[in-house]
């Protein structure tokens, strides 16, 4: 019987600091001592709080450790699982929290207390090589609910009363974008559903992160918008620059097919959708829409001009619904749950949660979700930590390349899709790179023009030129 499951991130962050060694190691300890039938080893995605990576969640009781080494995991096994008593040393402690025995849990950290994970619900929660975990969190019940309860009209409705915006770029409306798929071209013989993957923005990595600890929740999203659209065909295109995330996906494909949720006959409903993936060379260009799409087709990822849109002629012609991996991940939740829900978090214009990747002179960096309307100051001072070493905070960029910087008379706007064009900056995928007093703001311009050219496919003018010019 077990009695101790021992949860330990495999995200890139802190696999790229011995995360998968740690592991091994741990489950050698723990036979060793004899203690495989007592404790098992769980591997995760990424628990959003990055700076303090390789993290170990030790349940029932709930000890948080971080920064976990190698060498640490003779004396936890020893220690905690043979002795019960925590390795207080890499125990996590609020700053200021002078009681030692006092060890803070995930939710009462600052970081997370003012978060709602809806995206990364499952994020640093469950095995994401493991199906079964997936189902056991409510996994593949939307889509069971939308193919045996709903028509194709009731889900884009739902969608559309929900008011679910694109998270990766300008937020146009999810259930208007799957509408107009399903009724311009009625008569199509062909329709597809595409997942933008990949995720180009210095500084960005939420997609990666879902893709990493909750690929599932992509797969069923994308099944629901093939049936509300009429389609049999997805495509996930993600960077090859995400090699782990590749892996989980490519697996949670193969025990979707072997569950029979993917493939023929889902449910025993007549409907059948299945799934590839394509990989992206690193081109930024190609997270532009009509250029993911033609790079999908196998040319040269070059953005074409709209209208024709491509709810009417999108991949391989024909008409397609493409949406980035945080928007899908929202929506088996606003199924199974319902539009009141949903419409409850978040601003009059923009409903929800949004995930930003918190980076730069910030204490906390990392993965934060936090509900639509959540300030900067919130973000950066509440949840983030504030500024290390006691420095003025200057600006944060928002939206990429493309985007903008708030300044400190704007700390106290509400996040929204609105407020931050108002103000002169965009929302974009969620990149949020946070810049002090010594952060020289020519330089960030230099930066971001330098990472343009470089990005320009060449195709046109105003930016094979314009961009060279502005730098």
């Amino acid at each position: 019987m077990v009695r101790t499951h021992v949860l330990i991130c495999g995200g890139t962050g802190c696999t790229s600091s011995k995360s998968e060694e740690i592991m091994k190691v741990m489950e050698a300890e723990i036979a060793a001592k004899g203690l495989s039938e007592e404790v098992k080893v769980v591997k995760t995605g990424c628990f959003g709080l990055c700076s303090l990576g390789p993290f170990m969640i030790v349940y029932p009781e709930g000890t948080f450790y971080h920064s976990v080494k190698v060498e640490d995991v003779a004396e936890i096994v020893e220690e905690h699982f043979l002795k019960g008593r925590p390795v207080e040393r890499i125990v996590y402690h609020e700053k200021g929290d002078n009681d030692v025995h006092h060890a803070t849990s995930l939710s009462e950290t600052a970081f997370y207390k003012k978060q709602k994970r809806v995206a990364l619900r499952n994020c640093g929660v469950i095995n994401p090589e493991n199906i079964d975990e997936y189902i056991a969190n409510d996994g593949y019940q939307a889509l069971g609910k939308v193919l045996t309860e709903m028509t194709p009209e009731q889900v884009i409705d739902t969608i559309l009363a929900s008011g679910l915006r694109g998270r990766g770029g300008a937020g146009f409306p999810t259930g208007r974008k799957w509408s107009l798929a399903r009724t311009l071209v009625p008569d199509a013989d062909q329709k597809y559903v595409c997942c933008n993957a990949d995720e180009g923005d210095p500084g960005a990595f939420m997609d990666r992160s879902i893709l990493e600890g909750d690929p599932h929740a992509v797969i069923e999203a994308m099944a629901i918008a093939g049936y509300a659209i009429g389609a049999n065909q997805g495509y996930v295109y993600v960077r090859a620059e995400y090699p782990i995330a590749i892996r989980r996906l490519e697996i949670a494909i193969e025990q979707a097919k072997a569950y029979g949720l993917l493939g023929e006959n889902i449910f025993g409903t007549g409907f059948s959708f299945d799934l590839k993936i394509r990989f992206g060379a690193g081109a930024f260009v190609c997270g532009e829409e009509t250029a993911l799409m033609t790079s999908i087709e196998g040319n040269r990822g070059e953005p074409r001009p709209r209208p024709p849109f491509p709810a009417v002629k999108g991949l391989f012609g024909k008409p397609t619904v493409l949406n980035n991996v945080e928007t899908y991940a929202n929506v088996p939740q606003i199924i199974l749950n319902g539009v009141d829900w949903f419409t409850s978090m978040g601003t009059e214009t923009s409903k929800g949660t949004k995930v930003f990747a918190l980076g730069g002179k910030i204490e906390n960096t990392g993965l934060v979700e936090g509900p639509m309307g959540t300030t900067l100051r919130e973000v950066i001072y509440d949840i983030g930590g504030g500024i290390p070493n006691g420095k003025e905070f200057k600006a944060a960029q928002t939206g990429g390349p493309s985007g903008g910087c708030i300044t400190p008379e704007n700390l106290d706007v509400p996040i929204d899709f609105e407020n931050l064009m108002a103000i002169g900056s965009m929302m974009g995928s969620g990149g949020l790179i946070v810049m002090d007093e010594d952060s020289c703001m020519v330089d960030i311009a230099r930066f971001f023009l330098e990472f343009t050219v470089d990005e320009s496919c060449g195709k046109c003018t105003p930016c094979r030129v314009g961009t060279k010019r502005m730098l």
